[in-house]
């Protein structure tokens, strides 16, 4: 039988699909951004726009977590969850974050910095109502990041709750949106022999500065 570890060693993968140069790219990195996720989703890969969320905790850990990013303009990247959560909680003390797309089949990663504010409370009200019913108790249901017993604990809440509210349950006041403003980004394109492109921007006086990173 096969070492895993050997073999987990032994992977390598030939990046060719694609590169990234100053001169086709754009300026302004939201642009940039926003040519990359369409490209994503007219790829039709699973779930393009999962990213993950890394928070810092009080006592300097960081963690991480996959959601599903559902909206960005020039404020910033939004998504929603439960504000009672450790990402929750870790956010209200230190309201930084860094997020992270890995397009697997592009080849792409984007990396994305910033301050971390909540959206208001019309925008997550409007954002509520357009999710699933099930979706909608679950956002009651479910006591994120709590020890359970069991998954009875669940599915009994879910219960309950839709009992309670039927087919109009309200948003949680638990629950909601958050906003990253971005303050760095960085684009990162697999090449070949692990000479890869990677271009970051900053803010630098009100402006984005673009910068070429070693691989």
């Amino acid at each position: 039988m096969s070492d895993p570890s050997r073999v987990i060693a032994d992977l390598r993968k030939s990046y060719e699909r694609g590169e990234l140069d100053e001169s086709a790219s754009h300026a302004d990195p939201l642009q940039q951004f926003e040519l990359w996720m369409q490209q994503a989703l007219s790829a039709e890969l699973p779930e393009p726009n999962a990213m993950t969320v890394a928070t810092v905790g009080a006592d300097g850990r960081p963690s991480t977590r996959v959601v599903l990013i559902k909206g960005y303009d020039a404020r910033g990247i939004v998504w929603f969850t439960n504000y009672d959560s450790r990402k929750g909680r870790e956010l209200a003390g230190h309201p930084y974050a860094a997020l992270q797309f890995h397009w697997v089949e592009l080849e792409r990663v984007v990396r994305i910095e910033g301050r971390v504010e909540k959206v208001d409370a019309a925008e997550s009200d409007a954002y509520f109502k357009t999710r699933p019913l099930d979706s909608r108790i679950g956002a009651w249901a479910s006591p994120q990041s709590q020890v359970i017993e069991s998954r009875t604990v669940l599915v009994a809440n879910a219960a309950r709750y839709g009992a309670q509210f039927l087919l109009n349950p309200p948003r949680p006041p638990h629950w909601g949106g958050y906003r990253l403003v971005p303050d760095r980004w960085e684009f990162w394109q697999g090449r070949k022999s692990r000479l890869h492109d990677r271009l970051r921007y900053r803010q630098d006086a009100g402006r984005w500065v673009r910068e070429r990173l070693a691989p």
